[in-house]
């Protein structure tokens, strides 16, 4: 039975991992690298690193690419405050599964940066709880930020299904025993996604899925 859903937040609730993308490829244009989206795949979606590393080519140093990170968030925000769309169907999962089940954000992202989103869409009052980058000291491929969430909620994972759109975040769910549903989005559709529970193509599918968990 599913009583619980934890839901990641970029490219799963909102339409920002483009926005992502935009602010790593302009700070690595600043210094002359191009930075691809077949890069931005394996770099970010998949291995979880910073896209920021490919300036080690051109011979930055730790530090220098420490600064390149915070100069790609200053944009990010910038970005994040100009727009952020909430995708398709989300506000339909929450209404129908508000109050029935427990329902959770874990991201990789700063604090700050889900505050800036969730600002702009209303929904934070829908989750009973949200971790963020501040809570983990590994993120995302690893299993530390599900795990935390099972752990601090005192969640038992076969009860629990995972909402994720990267190759990244399947693993880490993976890696912390819990199912996970992966609803692709426009950039990482072309990824695998091995041992997924479910690929859906409209995160609305969702509803039906627990609904039928209930009633079996």
């Amino acid at each position: 039975m599913i009583k619980n859903i934890i839901f990641d937040n970029d490219g799963v609730l909102v339409d920002t991992e483009k926005l992502f993308f935009q602010a790593c490829r302009q700070t690595l244009e600043h210094i002359g690298v191009e930075l691809t989206l077949e890069a931005y795949l394996d770099v970010s979606l998949r291995q979880g690193k910073s896209c920021m590393i490919l300036a080690e080519k051109i011979g930055y140093t730790h530090a220098q690419i420490q600064q390149l990170r915070l100069d790609r968030d200053v944009t990010y925000r910038e970005l994040l405050n100009s727009s952020v769309t909430m995708l398709a169907g989300v506000q339909n999962v929450l209404d129908a599964l508000y109050g029935k089940i427990c329902m959770g954000v874990v991201t990789s992202s700063p604090r700050l940066h889900f505050d800036i989103i969730h600002a702009q869409t209303g929904i934070a009052p829908y989750f009973n709880f949200v971790y963020a980058q501040e809570d983990f000291t590994r993120l995302k491929p690893f299993p530390d930020p599900y795990l935390l969430a099972l752990e601090k909620q005192h969640l038992r994972a076969d009860e629990t299904i995972v909402i994720e759109d990267t190759e990244r975040g399947l693993a880490s769910a993976l890696a912390a025993g819990i199912r996970c549903i992966v609803v692709p989005t426009e950039i990482s559709r072309g990824c695998e996604f091995k041992g997924a529970f479910r690929i859906l193509d409209r995160i609305d599918e969702i509803v039906d899925i627990v609904t039928e968990n209930e009633s079996a």
